[in-house]
């Protein structure tokens, strides 16, 4: 099947200058004085999308994602390289970025929608579906320019997801409005991606990556890292944001203050563990490895159903394979569409664990008082670094290792979490 998306070692260079001056200094002389530095913010990314993928870029901020879908809508040219795409494309990036202030938004509908590559015969047939969706009411036959933020960016994610579009790229768009239209732009991506569009999605919300996608691109500093199934990148990039996380606790250690897990104080009590519940993905370079993990209650026996508000214990059983000079334990508790909610690291505490010498088994106990949530299935997964030397490497990683359901809150859980206040009251 021939790809609707393709990009064939592409890199993108921007020129910055660093002041006005020197922009007028090098074109007066037609460029024969350097006076900028280059800028590559992609560099050598090659990949094809198929019909009716769902393709997810991930990253952290500033790797390049929104520049590669400007690329892939037309709206820049490739520095190197070449970018194909075959079908009508509806962006979904500077929302309104195209709307004339002076027109109303009924007369920017029609112009926009004809931009796309709309009859009129066509936008009359759809424009009750697109006034309904963006729901602004009789603002529609207001100027543009009396618009509010909002407002534009629901009238432009209208259009666009309106048009029928072949190819339809999204960036953090779908965090526009409030949570219902958000909600209403989720759902309307979710008909699309079912009725065979392709779909470049850029996403931090790694909950909504592994929901969506099919594959997925993981950009670093401009550079391609990882192409690959969502689960398999999305895992990778986890792992990758664990040991950061674990680097900047190890510099800025904290004073013990963390009151929402603790180690326990009999190590010599704890049973050594031999077996792992469950293993979705598991890497690492061999230093150290996990041997056996369990979540306990208050009386040290195995649980899977969790009340919200209560007390569990993850008991860990590892072996060091080499010396390890600051070894560290993490966990990482998710939701089941991969939301990560909370990380508990030994490192962060103020009675760290000791170094080990090769050989060495070592359980531990972390106590972790869990909020109350939301009832679902929830998960954790769990690691060994060593952060001795300044750096921070993975010795052993495994994904969702620990399943476990947590169970209706007695009030109801509105959002996320439940959060404890009080109201305080003064009579005159």
């Amino acid at each position: 099947m021939t790809p609707v998306i393709e990009f064939e070692d592409v890199s993108k260079c921007y020129a910055v200058y660093a002041s006005p001056v020197d922009r007028l200094q090098e074109m007066a002389t037609f460029g024969r004085w350097k006076c900028h530095r280059d800028f590559w913010a992609l560099q050598g990314i090659s990949f094809q999308v198929r019909r009716g993928e769902t393709f997810c870029v991930i990253g952290e901020n500033g790797s390049g994602k929104s520049t590669l879908l400007q690329l892939a809508a037309g709206i820049l040219k490739p520095t190197r390289g070449r970018v194909q795409t075959r079908g009508r494309v509806a962006s979904l990036l500077e929302l309104g970025a195209g709307f004339h202030p002076e027109f109303t938004g009924r007369e920017n509908v029609y112009l926009n929608a004809a931009v796309l590559g709309l009859s009129k015969r066509q936008i009359d047939a759809r424009y009750g579906n697109i006034a309904e969706f963006a729901g602004i009411g009789e603002f529609l036959h207001q100027p543009v320019k009396t618009y509010s933020s909002g407002m534009v960016m629901r009238l432009g994610f209208a259009i666009a997801a309106h048009c029928d579009p072949e190819i339809l790229l999204v960036d953090e768009a779908l965090a526009v409005g409030d949570i219902h239209f958000r909600r209403q732009c989720l759902q309307r991506v979710e008909e699309l991606r079912k009725a065979g569009v392709t779909i470049v999605f850029v996403s931090h919300s790694l909950g909504e990556v592994k929901a969506l996608g099919t594959q997925a691109l993981w950009l670093d500093h401009g550079e391609p890292r990882q192409l690959g199934t969502v689960d398999e990148v999305v895992n990778q990039y986890l792992a990758a944001m664990a040991r950061k996380d674990s680097r900047y606790a190890g510099q800025h250690r904290e004073d013990g203050s963390e009151q929402l897990f603790v180690l326990s104080a009999e190590p010599e009590a704890l049973p050594m563990l031999t077996s792992i519940p469950n293993i979705d993905h598991r890497h690492g370079n061999g230093r150290a490895s996990i041997l056996g993990l369990a979540a306990v209650n208050s009386n040290g026996e195995p649980v899977t159903e969790l009340e919200p508000g209560s007390e569990v214990a993850v008991r860990a059983s590892i072996e060091a394979h080499d010396d390890l000079s600051q070894p560290s334990v993490r966990l990482l508790m998710r939701n089941h569409l991969g939301l990560d909610f909370a990380s508990f690291d030994t490192s962060r505490l103020r009675n760290a664990l000791p170094a080990l010498r090769r050989g060495t088994r070592l359980s531990l106990e972390i106590r972790i008082a869990l909020p109350v949530l939301y009832p679902g299935h929830f998960s954790f997964s769990a690691g060994v670094f060593d952060l001795g030397g300044g750096a921070s490497e993975t010795c052993d990683w495994i994904d969702n290792a620990i399943a476990f359901q947590l169970a209706p809150a007695k009030q109801p859980i509105y959002g996320y979490l439940h959060v404890a206040c009080s109201v305080h009251l003064e009579e005159e």
